[in-house]
């Protein structure tokens, strides 16, 4: 989960996230060429914290909140559920909180910790108590902009499978964080092109 800093004062951007960006749109969603509207109702604010936000979401009374690439939230929208507030995060939050933290973890070549956690929101950056971590399936051969889209399928099946808990009443199951992971900003670019090449090596071997 990321603070919603300003823009960092260096490049960021990297080519691959471009490939990354017409993969998810020409390979995954071939078949759909809608967006969310299409799917489901949706209201837009400039931030889920806006006290506007706040107002709508305690009008739908949600039994449970899912949040995916999100800032930090405020205390009143972690409240406004009235059973779970879950937060996806790409990676291991007790090494890599943060931003970029999939990215992080190839750079200091940790591999075993290309994860994605689902936790308990509370008012830390990726601090809750985590409830499912996957590890990632990746293919050989598998390139960077591929990552993101194969995280993507592994959060739907956390979210599926802590929504179907909920649904059954039982209680949420989950443990506290062992350790603070490091907190991670934004990846220059000129690194996530070593991490390219690094993804790029990894997944050759699998």
């Amino acid at each position: 989960m990321s603070p919603g800093a300003n823009p960092p004062p260096f490049p960021t951007h990297h080519p691959f996230e471009d490939l990354r960006d017409t993969y998810e749109r020409e390979v995954l969603l071939k078949d759909f060429k809608g967006g969310f509207s299409d799917l489901t109702e949706t209201r837009e604010f400039s931030s889920v914290n806006d006290p506007a936000s706040i107002v709508a979401l305690e009008a739908i009374r949600p039994d449970a909140v899912i949040v995916f690439g999100t800032g930090k939230l405020y205390p009143a929208v972690i409240r406004v559920t009235s059973r779970a507030c879950f937060n996806l995060h790409g990676g291991n939050p007790e090494h890599y909180r943060g931003l970029d933290t999939h990215l992080w973890a190839i750079y200091h070549n940790d591999f075993d910790n290309l994860v994605t956690t689902l936790h308990f929101v509370d008012e830390g950056l990726d601090t809750g108590d985590i409830v499912f971590q996957s590890q990632l399936r990746l293919p050989k051969n598998a390139r960077l902009h591929e990552l993101r889209s194969v995280n993507t399928k592994v959060c739907s099946e956390l979210s599926l499978a802590a929504l179907q808990v909920l649904q059954s009443g039982l209680p949420v199951p989950s443990r506290k964080q062992l350790q603070r992971g490091r907190y991670y900003s934004f990846m220059p670019a000129e690194l996530k092109a070593i991490c390219v090449k690094k993804f790029e090596r990894y997944t050759a071997g699998l």
